[in-house]
């Protein structure tokens, strides 16, 4: 090749080749664990003329413009012969504005099965009783936990070939499964309007076919729901112990898979662990594609929140903006339920409106106390220092001695940290309980295991195994 060709073919290297050299070395710099944290979920956007790099989050996006952003630019010139600039957003900061999802309702065919009346309700604008316009997926925060169910979901909403049937989305209630559910709902009468989607509970079904059999209008139930080219079943748990409702699901579940249309629902619970559910029924269920659906890890979380956040701030007319800690505080606080998550920032802004970006940690967990869970109130510091002793194989009285050894001194700010979390305990009376410290020893232990979870996976599992563990 000629030096013309070679300059050329440099000229030409596309933006992903630049930005792949560049993570390599990256990587070796920064550490599997810390690259993997921070830019491990970083995407590589071009448009024209222009790059950017995006972040998973706004966090995300803060730490690699203060710990890294300035050796991606060295890294960036030194790989990339055009010499193409190279910008940083957040996730949400380019999909603040997303393209509008075009509600099909107009076009398409959304059928509603009233408890009161056999015959379908034709969906209508706000005639959708069941259907959240919300729950969309531009609206869904994907990450580790669910980013299988999440691409599942959106191939099911396709149309596309190679479907499996049925598909099963399970885990523990406020995982996102409604969402994602109302979701493949909205998508698929997007993509394609002329075909027939109907969308019911499983309360609704059982209820719907109960009332069909004393008004002897069975068949007519039973036409509704066949002819749907795809059916939406929430919380199918729901019918486990109702012999009749059992018998029809699983029926209606046959002559649809049968006839090649689809079918999704939702369980709280894998099909196999459904003890209470006829044998058959759970058998024809785990035939399918089943999908568990994960805790939201901390990314995850922080995500969401931004995500939240960036709505709230739409409809109250502020800049969506908060404090870091206190995002941290309930990314590590309510780490059982995404919909525990996003109450918890929704009473913060209940209370103080646009003044959220003024709102210090201490205030957040005074608004935040009452709403607590009871048994987490009861967790007592001493609670904490035996369960973090017994989690790395100490004794309680070597965290309340003075000894500095890492191995006793990094349990020791855990445990303090926990007690910071979810005790009502004050800086002064923690310290008092680790041996007689002073409270800002308390406070460095707070910080230090703040910055160490971001960086340390373990620690960010250990922290997260013990949070769970402590509140039961």
């Amino acid at each position: 090749m000629t030096s013309g060709g070679a300059a050329g073919a440099m000229a030409s290297a596309p933006a992903s080749a630049v930005w792949s050299k560049t993570c390599q070395v990256l990587k070796r710099e920064l550490g599997d664990a810390t690259f993997g944290s921070w830019l491990g979920q970083a995407a590589l956007r071009e448009s024209g003329d222009e790059v950017c790099v995006v972040a998973a989050t706004g966090v995300a996006r803060d730490w690699i413009r203060n710990n890294a952003w300035r050796r991606i630019g060295e890294l960036w010139a030194q790989n990339d012969p055009m010499g193409r600039r190279l910008d940083l957003k957040s996730r949400l900061d380019v999909d603040n504005n997303p393209a509008p999802v075009v509600r099909a309702a107009a076009a398409a065919e959304v059928v509603e099965i009233e408890i009161d009346a056999v015959a379908p309700v034709v969906a209508r604008q706000g005639r959708l009783q069941g259907l959240q316009e919300r729950f969309a997926f531009d609206s869904f925060v994907s990450g580790p936990s669910n980013e299988f169910a999440f691409a599942v979901a959106r191939r099911v909403a396709s149309w596309a070939d190679g479907h499996f049937n049925p598909v099963v989305f399970h885990g523990p209630y406020g995982f996102g499964k409604t969402h994602l559910l109302n979701a493949v709902a909205w998508e698929a009468m997007r993509t394609q309007p002329g075909k027939r989607v109907v969308y019911l509970s499983a309360e609704r079904f059982t209820s719907t076919f109960v009332k069909a059999l004393q008004d002897k209008q069975t068949q007519a139930f039973k036409e509704e729901l066949r002819n749907a080219d795809l059916l939406l079943i929430d919380d199918v748990h729901f019918v486990a112990g109702k012999t009749q409702t059992q018998e029809e699901l699983f029926h209606t579940l046959i002559a649809l898979v049968e006839d090649g249309r689809r079918v999704v629902l939702t369980a709280d619970r894998s099909p196999n662990e459904l003890s209470e559910m006829e044998p058959r029924l759970r058998s024809h269920l785990q035939a399918g594609l089943v999908c568990g659906i994960e805790p939201a890890d901390r990314m995850l979380r922080l995500g969401i929140l931004e995500r939240k956040l960036q709505t709230l701030a739409r409809q109250g007319g502020f800049h969506p903006a908060a404090r870091a800690e206190v995002l941290q505080f309930l990314a590590d606080r309510f780490t059982d339920s995404v919909r525990e998550l996003e109450g918890a920032l929704n009473t913060l802004v209940a209370r103080v409106g646009g003044d959220i970006a003024r709102l210090t940690l201490d205030e957040s967990q005074a608004i935040l106390r009452p709403h607590l869970s009871v048994s987490e109130r009861k967790v007592t510091v001493d609670t904490i220092q035996k369960v973090v002793a017994e989690h790395y194989a100490l004794k309680q009285a070597d965290l309340l001695s003075e000894r500095r050894a890492r191995a006793i001194a990094r349990p020791r700010q855990v445990a303090m940290w926990l007690a910071k979390q979810i005790t009502t305990r004050s800086l002064p009376d923690i310290g008092r309980r680790f041996g007689g410290r002073d409270h800002t020893t308390v406070l460095h232990a707070v910080r230090r295991i703040e910055s160490l979870k971001a960086d340390d996976p373990v620690l960010a599992r250990d922290v997260d195994m013990l949070l769970r563990k402590l509140r039961g």
